[in-house]
């Protein structure tokens, strides 16, 4: 069996129900129980690694992993029990509105005195702080606008010549080398880390994993479209002036002319990409499909759930002057011209 090259290997597993899912992968064991599914912390380690192994072979696949385990019917069964926890615990816990007009309106209220990730890596983040985040972040910055790409066979007129006119930006308007996750692995490169594709899951939190499962979770579901274009909303509205607060900090911490560039790149971007997504895409969504309305708000609400978890994770790390990983970086790389 070949195997392309780009495919990353299988992370370790981080309890039963990772395990069995990897093991099942292998070909080499059998898939969780029900009960074991239930009684997993929803965001934990454990359940949310499993689904990320689940919804991973959609996108790269995995080393020694069959192609044919991408659609795989009791592959899918578990990850169906895993989603529907997902999805249960965030219609519980992250609904804060009920429309989508109240709900962007507190995307675009700036806090005059924030107290976010990105204030403290402006203000007084470290490199090693600022490595930290970058090698958590590329969980999903090496594959950036790939699970916002689902959508687009769900959508009609505007709101799809809206989302196909930001994606096409995302992936570098045909240019390879402008590809915002090539940028983001010349960010990478500047602060020494290695850019293989998939490299720090091993790495990352389970608050990190949840942020990108999000992603595909709403991506891969077309009942969930409506969520969807709620969170990439969220990510565009968001991205200008976070990405301008980060950019500040490339330069304070001395991380790269590279890593600059990528935040500076998003500053611009995606104040034009804020007035596409709000007018076009949801805009043109709702006058389509009304009924998707609290959907929408509801893909806001959640996208500021896990943004706010992830967040409160690094802070409290950071704070404590303890590495936000699961599992340490290696020191930093050298690169010679």
């Amino acid at each position: 069996m070949e195997h392309d090259h780009d495919e990353p290997p299988l992370p370790t597993p981080r309890g039963p129900l990772s395990r069995s899912v990897e093991a099942y992968l292998r070909g080499a064991g059998r898939l969780p129980r029900p009960e074991g599914i239930a009684r997993a912390q929803v965001y934990g380690d454990d359940l949310q690694l499993a689904l990320y192994l689940c919804y991973e072979l959609h996108y790269r696949g995995f080393a020694g992993v069959s192609a044919e385990r991408e659609w795989d019917p009791d592959l899918l069964r578990t990850r169906a029990a895993l989603e529907h926890r997902f999805l249960s615990a965030l219609r519980t816990d992250a609904r804060v509105h009920d429309g989508v007009d109240e709900a962007l309106r507190g995307l675009l209220v700036e806090p005059v005195h924030g107290t976010g990730v990105t204030h403290f890596l402006r203000d007084e983040g470290e490199l090693w702080q600022v490595r930290e985040y970058a090698a958590q972040r590329s969980l999903y910055h090496l594959k950036e606008a790939d699970p916002h790409a689902w959508v687009l066979p769900r959508l009609w007129g505007r709101a799809k010549a809206g989302m196909a006119a930001v994606e096409f930006d995302e992936w570098g308007g045909g240019r390879a080398d402008r590809v915002h996750a090539q940028l983001f692995a010349d960010l990478m490169t500047d602060l020494g880390l290695d850019t293989t594709y998939g490299r720090y899951l091993d790495a990352a939190t389970a608050e990190a994993l949840v942020t990108v499962n999000l992603m595909s979770l709403f991506g891969l579901h077309r009942a969930l479209r409506g969520a969807l274009v709620g969170h990439f909303a969220t990510v565009e509205i968001t991205s200008s002036p976070g990405s301008r607060r980060l950019a500040e900090a490339m330069r304070r911490t001395g991380a790269g002319p590279a890593a600059e560039h990528f935040y500076d790149e998003h500053v611009e971007a995606d104040a034009v990409h804020e007035q596409v997504v709000r007018h076009d895409v949801i805009g043109g969504l709702l006058e389509r499909e009304p009924r998707l309305a609290p959907d929408v708000a509801f893909g806001i609400d959640a996208t500021e759930f896990v943004e706010d978890r992830f967040g409160t994770r690094l802070l409290g790390d950071w704070h404590a002057s303890r590495s936000s990983l699961y599992a340490p970086l290696a020191p930093e790389m050298t690169h010679t011209s």
